[in-house]
């Protein structure tokens, strides 16, 4: 699955709301890492850079926070917008 190059929004903003669609649906569970930037970027055919400032802006939200050499975690805030 790629992200669709179509659309007036980068691609960083389109995957990021991929990644919040998945944790408000719950498919991604509160305080479980989500998968590598590595394999995002594999998965939805994005640049490293792409899937770093995604991450970034959904750690904006509060719905991901990282723990330093061991990745990101879905917030328990995902919890408060239907997530978790």
């Amino acid at each position: 699955m790629t992200i669709d190059s179509g659309g007036d929004d980068p691609a960083y903003r389109r995957l990021a709301d991929v990644l919040r669609t998945q944790i408000t649906r719950g498919e991604m569970e509160m305080d479980r890492p989500i998968p590598s930037a590595e394999a995002l970027g594999e998965r939805y055919g994005l640049t490293p850079e792409d899937v770093r400032r995604a991450v970034q802006v959904l750690r904006d939200e509060g719905l991901l926070y990282t723990l330093e050499g061991t990745g990101d975690f879905v917030s328990s805030r995902a919890e408060e917008t239907g997530g978790g």
